[in-house]
């Protein structure tokens, strides 16, 4: 299909926008604009924080502490790619520091650092905010303006150019001489609400400076002749333009210094201006000048060489940089440092950085602790719409997920609750004698949780891998992946101990262990379909152990007589998850302890609610249904008709409702069934 690309750009392409961002005019019409929206003059913290909340929140409680989502974080510009996910605790801390600086409060004067293990999404954190700057700035909402110098004569001001555009994108306002400032904010402040008043400090740059000081002894002094070589203009970030965000890498300490940061002398005008202290000989195109306005990223900041450092102190606090040969500049500009745990302790132990540990704020980007949120993150790149031609076996995201939170949990301190199980229950699952107390008490006590453990890249780099060896058999199971995700642990850069390696394997065998429990769960699942029948058996359990536990008599529905509690019943159900005798009596007064907690706050028992009764029930009913189909048959080589119909209709259950395919169904029959034959072996 041909296209017609007049009339494909008259659809898409809007010349009117082109006009109405690029728009340009005189000093008076830009105070109009500011008298308007006095929001064009915010600084950059201001934009910032004004940014994150202009995409909304949402808001759910967590531990009974109310937690603030804030959707800018989703990235639904960009169809959520850089979404950042399961740390919205330090997320909230991370939009009140810009919220403290918007304010004034004292942030403002500080670096922010971003501070976690490889791979925490910090590099996402700060791409989302300096992509959301350049898409901000293309709004209404985040206009801003900045200004050039014009003269339609040829005069050696402007050293024969008739355009010289504000090297480092200053506020037009910055223009207002400082001796009436006062004055003129009090004007254009009259009647307005605090957060709509504008109030600008600094001064321009030095090459703006010395053009606005030489138009001054042209015309004797005469502020508004001046003004009339200034033309305002809309301003666009752009990290490709090197306009409001820059971003700044170390490298090799012989090749890099600090005019990287803050210009240096172009040695080419020199003869033009006849002096290399002239400001219009000096490039402003260090990170710092261009960055002006909006963002500065500094890439493992604490990498870099002390020189560099030492810049970061007068540009956080006192707002300002030093050019060479020229006096401190003023910027308004975001430094957003980020760095791993080793860096960051190295800063600490030096006793001669505190100045710049006096003057950062640290936000912790740790990993993920909550499963649910992991899988999230590599559902983003593999999924049907991204590898349509192979399908993803049911729980193989989740395993992988599974074994990279476990890594990264610390061992509970209590001596009845296993690693799995903690992960279970920051996870929003029950345990019986554990509220979110317990679960809040349980995370105040692991310090170092999140810091450690295996990084979501790894988990993405072998999945990629077992994708690649595996993608002709049509399918990716849970097993290709554990296989894949062992065999690159010897080869894993940031594991320096066999201690290391032997503690991940171990944590691969839960999740295996983990693993074959719930595949097992799909196919007792997939023989025992009937949701309702579970229902049925839970009401009737819950009766029985209310009439236990009260010392109360049961109706019988059949014959309408008052029995005692069925106590066969009851254990033949407690057992299938191994509660003992002794035991029967402190679990049924749990789970009563619990539908009654949960009537107290109006909230409806679902056994759902509760894993291990879940479990116990679906053990109990499978257990009751299993007879109607032999498991142990499938891996023998001689299956009856009546058998493999049987078969073929738990496969087709698989399928349909648990988003197996033909050949991962397969395989989890066979597993599954290999699982029961040594388990009649074992008992015979």
């Amino acid at each position: 299909m041909q296209i017609d690309i007049k009339k494909f750009m008259g659809e898409n392409f809007k010349v009117e926008d082109f006009t109405h961002l690029h728009w340009s005019g005189g000093f008076q019409e830009y105070l109009n604009v500011v008298t308007e929206n006095p929001k064009v003059a915010r600084n950059s913290f201001q934009r910032i924080h004004d940014m994150v909340i202009a995409y909304g929140t949402s808001s759910y409680k967590e531990y009974k502490k109310d937690i603030t989502r804030y959707h800018f974080f989703d990235d639904p510009d960009g169809d959520g790619m850089d979404a950042v996910f399961g740390i919205d605790v330090h997320l909230m801390k991370l939009v009140n520091f810009f919220k403290s600086a918007a304010c004034g409060y004292g942030t403002e004067k500080r670096i922010l650092l971003l501070h976690g293990p490889v791979g925490s999404a910090k590099s996402s954190i700060a791409r989302l905010l300096k992509k959301g700057l350049e898409r901000y700035s293309k709004t209404d909402d985040g206009a801003l303006y900045t200004y050039e110098w014009f003269d339609e004569d040829v005069t050696e001001i402007m050293g024969g150019q008739k355009l010289f555009p504000c090297p480092m994108h200053e506020e037009p306002l910055k223009l207002i001489p400082e001796e009436v400032r006062g004055k003129f904010y009090e004007q254009l402040n009259k009647g307005k609400k605090a957060h709509e008043k504008v109030t600008f400090d600094g001064v321009v740059c030095p090459a703006c400076r010395y053009i606005f000081n030489e138009y001054l002894k042209k015309y004797d002094g005469d502020w508004l002749k001046v003004l009339d070589h200034i033309r305002v203009k809309r301003l666009l970030l752009s990290e490709k333009d090197r306009v409001g965000i820059g971003t700044f890498q170390p490298k090799d300490e012989k090749n890099q210094d600090s005019t990287e940061l803050t210009g240096d002398i172009n040695y080419k005008k020199i003869a033009l201006y006849g002096s290399d202290s002239d400001p219009r000989a000096f490039n402003f195109d260090g990170e710092f000048n261009i960055a002006n306005r909006g963002i500065v990223e500094f890439i493992e900041m604490l990498k870099l060489d002390v020189a560099f450092l030492y810049d970061l102190l007068g540009a956080s606090q006192e707002h300002s940089i030093k050019p060479k040969k020229f006096s401190q500049t003023d910027i308004d500009e975001v430094i957003l440092g980020h760095t791993n745990e080793p860096e960051f302790r190295k800063l600490q132990s030096n006793e001669f950085m505190e100045a710049l540990r006096d003057r950062t704020v640290k936000v912790d980007v740790p990993y993920i602790t909550r499963l649910d949120n992991e899988v999230r993150i590599y559902h983003k790149d593999f999924n049907p719409k991204k590898i349509p031609h192979v399908h993803i076996a049911p729980h193989t995201i989740e395993m992988a997920s599974l074994w990279a939170v476990l890594t990264r949990l610390e061992e509970p301190k209590k001596s009845d609750l296993t690693r799995i199980q903690k992960l279970k229950l920051y996870n929003g699952k029950t345990l019986p004698g554990y509220n979110e107390d317990n679960v809040k008490e349980l995370r105040k006590e692991a310090v170092r949780e999140g810091l450690e453990g295996i990084s979501p890249r790894y988990i993405q780099d072998k999945i990629s891998n077992s994708l690649v060896k595996n993608g002709e058999v049509g399918c990716l199971n849970p097993f290709m992946v554990f296989n894949e995700l062992e065999a690159g642990l010897k080869h894993h850069a940031l594991i320096n101990s066999q201690e290391q390696i032997e503690y991940f394997r171990d944590m691969l065998a839960v999740a295996r262990q983990e693993y074959e429990d719930t595949v097992k769960n799909d196919v007792q699942k997939a023989i025992s379909v009937d949701e309702s029948a579970i229902q049925t058996l839970c009401a009737n359990y819950i009766d029985n152990v209310k009439a236990c536990t009260q010392k109360e008599k049961i109706r019988n529905k059949y014959s309408n007589k008052l029995e005692d509690a069925d106590e066969r019943f009851m254990r033949s159900i407690e057992e299938k998850i191994d509660i003992p005798e002794s035991r029967k009596d402190d679990f049924r007064r749990e789970v009563m302890n619990y539908i009654g907690a949960l009537a107290i706050e109006g909230k409806t028992f679902d056994y759902k609610m509760n894993e291990r009764l879940h479990r116990a029930l679906e053990l109990k009913l499978f257990e009751d249904q299993k007879d109607s189909i032999k498991l142990t048959t499938i891996i023998s080589k001689v299956v009856d008709k009546e058998t493999q119909e049987k078969i073929d209709v738990v496969k087709s259950r698989l399928i349909k409702n648990f988003g197996y395919c033909e050949i991962c169904a397969t395989d989890a029959l066979n597993f599954v069934a290999s699982i029961f034959a040594k388990g009649d072996s074992a008992k015979s």
